[in-house]
């Protein structure tokens, strides 16, 4: 696990949350999404309260190598980083 938080999340959620997070970026073309994409999709008009758990599913996605978290184009630490970032699939790898 990636922090305090993810430990203590709901196993079933978080699994539900990556799926989720990878099959919305394998139906696109290309490019990365926004978090709150994943969480609009899910809860239309409760997202809100998805967007930290949507980020901590993108953090072990990243973490086991599934995804790439960036910010300004250039892949961060999924353990460190603070504000608005993107979600994509790493080149080479399919979901």
């Amino acid at each position: 696990y990636c922090s305090a938080a993810c430990r203590g999340a709901s196993r079933r959620d978080g699994a539900r949350l990556e799926r989720a997070i990878l099959e919305i970026l394998a139906s696109r073309r290309a490019g990365s999404i926004c978090p709150s994409e994943i969480a609009r999709q899910l809860e239309p008009t409760e997202w809100r309260a998805l967007m930290e758990p949507v980020r901590r599913a993108a953090r072990r996605l990243a973490h086991d190598g599934r995804l790439e978290i960036t910010q300004r184009g250039a892949v961060v630490d999924p353990a460190d980083f603070r504000g608005p970032v993107r979600l994509r699939i790493p080149s080479g790898v399919r979901s």
